[in-house]
């Protein structure tokens, strides 16, 4: 079972930050506090959406036939996530 990146906080629904990052190889450590990137903080669905979008060139046709789903839809499924996108980019500044 693959672990998943957890993005807000079980408790208070917060946005996450990172604070330890470790190198495989050698073990070094550094810790600070650093915000999740943008896309990190998305569902894995929404994640998955938008590697899909960008194989498929950002086609929403494509995505359509991909998905088996309305253009209508697939098109307020990206609106969706970008508005998502923009609320993250706002709570950061």
């Amino acid at each position: 079972m693959q672990k998943k990146l957890p993005y807000s906080c079980p408790s208070c629904v917060a946005h996450l930050q990172v604070t330890s990052l470790t190198c495989p190889q050698c073990e070094t450590q550094v810790s600070g506090i650093f915000p999740l990137p943008v896309l990190s903080q998305l569902s894995q669905e929404e994640q998955k959406f938008v590697l899909d979008f960008v194989k498929s060139s950002g086609s929403l046709k494509i995505m359509a036939e991909q998905l088996k789903l309305s253009y209508p839809t697939v098109r307020n499924l990206l609106d969706d996530i970008i508005e998502k996108i923009n609320q993250n980019e706002k709570q950061k500044k």
